[in-house]
């Protein structure tokens, strides 16, 4: 196989979960039938959603204009600390199943077990989360309808594109993530118009809120420096919801063609997507527009018009626009819902792949669709109907709580296979200058990530502990996941009785060389029209994580 070195600088990736096509009538394996733009739209599609618009709402009201700024530039940082460490490893082994299977490998097979099925978990719970976002969003228009409905519309749409296969729901991401580049780059433009005074009322916003009400909120009314720095953890802790996802990328290769020319350039341009979209663009323009003592920065309605967007464009005067909007994050929220469908059943095959799951999950159409894990998985969307009985707010905030901090333990465990990963290298002789994509000063940004991460979800549920702020549902939905994490994790090491891998052994090897013959260098562009595109497709990669931004940073 040629020295250390050589291997090292293998570029082509494994397209497949590494296993035949069975005779266990599992049927074929995942086909590649995602292209270059698919896998672009598709990284956008499951990232961006309607948190920007909705869940800031929480995050400006708790912590003001500056404490919303910090807080999601400190997840900024963690996440960038989790991606580049991703980003080393799956550009030198961008093997289907991503971190699940990197963490067997490099950690063991008990940690990939946890990892696997608390991924399948966060993206199951995901779902219910999204159409109950859009359940919400209806509502601004209508009441009166049972929010079951939209719930079911919601539901089915997702399965029917899901169950359609792989092409049909990168077609189908396509169409959905134009629409959202086209919401989010209008509302952009708008917001900075508005601050300056662009709107039909010509009031020139500026900094003026960060003077009055004030750059911080004290939290619950604490006084001092304690009840600003309680503000700025609670934004964090809902920061994180937006932030989680990011990883996605990792998954990507299971049914992408040519992924390790992509999920490269994807990783290094991580930095560009946190600075400009979370805190350039998003938390900075929300922080300008609305006031942190709004009365109207309140989802407890579970509407919509509690969005600093919505406030801002009817303080300015805009009539007819909200409406347009939403019906946008409407769809924005179906498509992120049949995204973390996509995921979810993905996950579930790749754990069944594995020997981590029930066989059954294996198996798939002769087109390639895990039908038996879609189905299985499109059954969490039942629990989206929660939103009737107990309100769409209340609903929404239990999925947020799980699947942060399920999210985080996701990150926590990427880390610890990357310093795993890295520990490795250094004991077989690898020269990491070599690898595809490195990243600087590793593996200090691994450790950071480690330990930020396990704070952060170790404080995930502090309000409860406040005098007076008890509450049992926000207890059980922060820290069940915590739990279950070590439980999972224990009981994998007992039943498996395997060892941690030992940096020596670690295997570095497997897959290089379908990982090379599989690599191509992509063809050159036809012309003009063609070459605009293709630097557009690329550059809307680096929108991936606004997702997590978008949908998932609502914490009510």
């Amino acid at each position: 196989m040629g020295s250390n070195e050589e291997k090292a600088t293998k570029t082509k990736p494994e397209v497949s979960f590494d296993v035949e096509p069975a005779n266990d009538g599992a049927g074929q394996p995942l086909a590649r039938q995602l292209k270059n733009r698919h896998v672009a739209m598709i990284s956008i599609g499951g990232v961006i959603g309607t948190g920007l618009f909705l869940g800031t709402a929480t995050s400006l009201k708790n912590g003001g204009p500056i404490g919303l700024l910090l807080g999601y530039l400190t997840l900024g940082t963690i996440c960038w600390s989790v991606m580049v460490s991703l980003g080393e490893m799956v550009a030198y082994l961008p093997i289907a199943g991503g971190h699940i299977k990197l963490a067997e490998r490099f950690v063991d097979r008990a940690l990939s077990f946890a990892m696997g099925w608390n991924y399948w978990y966060n993206w199951a719970i995901f779902m219910p989360t999204e159409l109950s976002a859009a359940s919400i969003i209806v509502q601004y228009w209508n009441k009166d309808v049972n929010i079951a409905v939209w719930i079911t519309i919601g539901l089915v749409l997702v399965i029917t594109i899901n169950m359609m296969g792989a092409g049909a729901y990168g077609e189908a991401e396509f169409i959905f993530a134009s629409i959202k580049i086209i919401t989010i780059t209008g509302l952009i433009i708008l917001g900075i118009v508005l601050d300056l005074g662009g709107g039909p009322n010509h009031d020139r916003i500026g900094f003026r809120y960060w003077k009055n009400p004030g750059p911080f909120v004290n939290y619950d009314e604490i006084a001092g420096n304690t009840g600003k720095f309680l503000g700025w953890w609670s934004v964090m802790s809902q920061a994180a919801f937006a932030f989680v996802g990011t990883e996605i990328v990792a998954i990507a290769a299971g049914e992408a063609k040519n992924p390790r020319r992509n999920l490269p350039k994807a990783i290094r341009r991580v930095y560009i997507r946190i600075l400009l979209f979370y805190i350039g663009v998003g938390t900075t323009i929300i922080g300008l527009l609305v006031p942190s003592n709004d009365e109207r920065l309140d989802l407890s309605d579970g509407t919509a018009a509690s969005s600093p967007f919505v406030i801002a464009i009817k303080n300015a005067g805009i009539g007819g626009l909200p409406s347009v909007i939403n019906a946008a994050l409407l769809t924005s929220a179906w498509s992120a819902a049949s995204s973390d469908l996509y995921t979810s059943s993905r996950a579930l095959y790749g754990l069944a792949v594995a020997g981590n799951a029930p066989k059954i999950f294996m198996r798939t159409t002769r087109t390639g669709l895990p039908y038996v894990s879609v189905i299985f998985c499109s059954l969490f969307g039942s629990l989206a109907y929660m939103a009737s009985s107990s309100g769409a707010g209340d609903v929404f905030n239990w999925f947020v709580n799980m699947t942060s901090v399920a999210g985080l333990l996701t990150w926590l465990g990427i880390c610890i296979t990357y310093i795993r990963f890295y520990s490795g290298l250094k004991a077989q002789g690898y020269d990491r200058s070599k690898l595809p994509f490195t990243a600087k000063f590793q593996p200090i940004p691994a450790w950071y990530g480690l330990i930020a991460s396990f704070i952060i979800c170790f404080f995930s549920g502090w309000s409860v502990f406040l005098k007076g702020h008890w509450a049992q549902d926000t207890f059980v939905t922060n820290y069940f996941p915590l739990m279950l994490f070590p439980v999972m994790y224990l009981g994998a090491k007992y039943y498996y009785k395997q060892p941690v891998v030992r940096s020596k052994d670690m295997d570095f090897v497997t897959n290089i060389d379908e990982i090379e013959a599989d690599t191509y260098d992509e063809p050159p562009p036809k012309n003009k029209i063609e070459a605009f595109w293709q630097w557009l497709v690329s550059h809307l990669m680096s929108l991936l994580p606004m997702k997590r931004f978008l949908i998932r940073s609502m914490k009510m």
